[in-house]
């Protein structure tokens, strides 16, 4: 449940990050949250020094050859908050602290009197058209303070159906425990490559470290499939290590297309989380 506290504070926050990035950028009036916002207006062939930001992966994916795109700048950048509303997020508090992340960026865009839409997906995705204001910031309030999570995460399949209604260069920010195949996850990372694109993993602490000391009954909140287990040193190392290699595999393919990705978990605050995500969107900025 969101409550009114949680904006008091974000308000402050957003003072805060406000002052910190007015300093680094000198009286520049920077949004926050804005990376490079372009609009394509050509393309060429990939040369070797070319950015692998500005290559095209649609086109690949349909010529097998790299072309890059040529922008001009544009003054705003609509932002589209993608947040899993599957069963999976639905393990003590993750989908609450998710949907404070999603919140959150979007009242700091808000604030910049810029255009976002809050859009939840599992088995199908809800998609909901970006609009500017508060009013529509609290009807964004009230639907994530009444969703049911049910259901598994068609990843690759709603991505697509988002992908398919962005019609101009976007912030895409996608918040995930992204707990599902990493083929499905890679493909919707190339499907929104083309945007300013950051993927948020929220994890419990013991999804991340499976400390649960000794024998455990877990169920997966999808299937309901229970498994008894003993969670011995060797059994936490090699789920630490699985885990590693799938985060890895992401992270791989987001460094591919020019993306950000984030690992939290719920036991960090909220407002440190969002800070972490915009503080790396300001160094990138810089450079």
């Amino acid at each position: 449940m969101i409550e009114t506290l949680f904006f008091k504070e974000l308000d402050r926050f957003s003072f805060m990050v406000r002052k910190r990035v007015s300093t680094a950028y000198s009286g520049s009036r920077r949004s926050i949250l804005k990376g490079r916002g372009m609009e394509p207006v050509s393309y060429r062939e990939y040369t070797q020094g070319d950015d692998f930001k500005t290559i095209d992966w649609k086109v690949f994916g349909r010529t097998e050859k790299l072309y890059v795109k040529e922008f001009e700048e544009e003054k705003s950048l609509t932002t589209h908050i993608l947040l899993d509303t599957s069963k999976s997020m639905d393990f003590r508090n993750k989908f609450d602290y998710a949907a404070m992340l999603a919140l959150g960026f979007a009242y700091l865009v808000t604030k910049d009197n810029e255009k976002f839409g809050v859009s939840t997906f599992g088995e199908e995705i809800n998609i909901t058209k970006p609009k500017r204001g508060r009013r529509y910031l609290s009807q964004t309030i009230d639907l994530l303070n009444s969703m049911a999570l049910v259901g598994k995460t068609r990843f690759d399949y709603c991505m697509e159906k988002y992908a398919s209604i962005i019609k101009s260069r976007s912030l895409v920010i996608i918040i995930s425990d992204f707990m599902t195949e990493t083929d499905a996850i890679k493909n919707a990372i190339f499907r929104l490559g083309d945007n300013e694109l950051v993927l948020i993993q929220v994890l419990d602490p013991v999804e991340k470290n499976l400390d649960l000391g000794g024998e455990a009954k877990l169920i997966d909140l999808e299937t309901d499939k229970k498994l008894d287990i003993y969670t011995s040193p060797r059994l936490r190392n090699e789920y630490q290590k699985r885990l590693n290699d799938h985060i890895a595999k992401i992270k791989e393919t987001c460094i591919t297309v020019g993306a950000d990705f984030h690992t939290v978990t719920t036991d960090k605050p909220v407002f440190d989380s969002i800070f972490e995500v915009i503080n790396q969107r300001e160094i990138k900025a810089i450079k």
